[in-house]
């Protein structure tokens, strides 16, 4: 049998992969070839690559016909692969990134797509949103070719995929193949997160009298893998593992802690409380303003709770308000200052430490992978 060249244009739409590609191998051979394959008048293939690979596979001669030129060849095999195929969001969002890449950075002795479509008429032609196509468009760009192909086969999220893609080819690589394995996004990103995280600095050397921590919250051990996505943006830490980072090494007897906590894992915080010696006393509410994603309501506060070891009151007696309204920023986890300052106002002597800290403070100590 003849070898055809493929089309540019029919480079728009991903071909088939692993058992997808297998099954209609298997169609073929039990039923033959139901639609024919579409040459450009140049006999190349414009539509069909799939169905002239599988026939290639099944030893089976395939079967042509030959497209009469009519409109643009864009148009025509967006029309057929959308009555043909069931393309998800993302799916079609890569597509409309093919489109809108059109042209660039192609050899001049390529045969040329008739149409170069912009950024806004190749989200249009796929009926996805100019935010769903820049993802697509990012991840076409940054990520790896196994990212790519997840997206393409509808395995992983057009906007998930684009969060990965700022990530090493490393740690896409190994996301990528848990998920392939069966293991849900969220939880394939802890795992990976886990697995090569970056061991923590070595605990600063004294005692220290305040302490103000921001735990990574692995959501994962509390069935909420869906709460926040924490585990896209930092490597997160078991209930147990946070209770070994040893704060009870470096405080003082008489100590505060500020802890932050979000709701799903309130209850569950008082286990790490409890690991470093301290008990709770009071709560300070952050209200974020803009709403957040939650399970039975949405999610516009957290919680800043004050704990004790010994006998730690603050050094001077003025009263905050214990809801402070601050609106949230769009950084995952950033913290307002007006909670440290709040803490600097009420506790003036001792030394004190950041935990996970995600940014240099004058007069702390930091310990956490993420400041400078």
């Amino acid at each position: 049998m003849e070898r055809k060249d493929f089309h540019p244009t029919a480079d728009i739409f991903p071909l088939m992969q692993g058992k997808e590609f297998s099954d209609l191998v298997a169609d073929i051979k039990a039923h033959g070839q139901r639609d024919p394959i579409w040459l450009h008048p140049d006999k190349c293939i414009l539509d069909g690559r799939n169905r002239y690979l599988a026939c290639m596979e099944a030893g089976i001669e395939p079967k042509y016909s030959l497209w009469n030129g009519e409109g643009s060849e864009l148009s025509f095999v967006i029309s057929l692969n959308h009555l043909r195929r069931h393309l998800d969001l993302s799916q079609r969002a890569m597509v409309a990134a093919n489109i809108a890449n059109m042209g660039e950075g192609r050899p001049k002795k390529t045969p040329q797509i008739c149409e170069v479509k912009t950024r806004d008429e190749a989200a249009e032609m796929l009926n996805v949103g100019t935010r769903s196509l820049d993802s697509a468009l990012k991840v076409k760009r940054e990520g790896t070719p196994a990212l790519i192909q997840a997206v393409e086969s509808g395995r992983i999220p057009v906007s998930s995929a684009a969060e990965l893609a700022d990530k090493e080819p490393e740690f896409q690589e190994s996301v990528v193949e848990r998920v392939h394995t069966g293991v849900k996004l969220t939880e394939a990103i802890r795992q990976t997160n886990h697995e090569m995280k970056i061991e923590a600095p070595e605990l600063p050397s004294g005692k220290y009298r305040v302490i103000y921590a921001d735990p990574p919250w692995s959501y994962g051990n509390s069935g909420l893998d869906g709460y926040g996505h924490a585990e896209r943006h930092y490597p997160t830490m078991s209930i147990e593992e946070l209770g070994k980072v040893g704060v009870r090494d470096i405080v003082e007897d008489d100590a505060v802690l500020f802890l932050w906590v979000t709701s799903p894992m309130l209850q569950v915080c008082f286990k790490v409380i409890e690991a470093w010696g301290f008990k709770y006393k009071a709560s300070f509410v952050w209200d974020k303003v803009k709403h957040n994603f939650g399970h039975y309501n949405s999610v516009r506060h957290e919680f800043l709770l004050v704990c004790t070891r010994g006998s730690c009151t603050p050094d001077k007696g003025e009263l905050f308000n214990s809801v402070v309204r601050v609106e949230r920023t769009k950084t995952h986890s950033e913290k307002p200052s007006q909670f440290r300052e709040i803490i600097d106002t009420l506790y003036t002597k001792g030394k004190r430490i950041e935990y996970f800290s995600r940014a240099t403070a004058k007069g702390w100590d930091q310990f956490g992978n993420e400041p400078e």
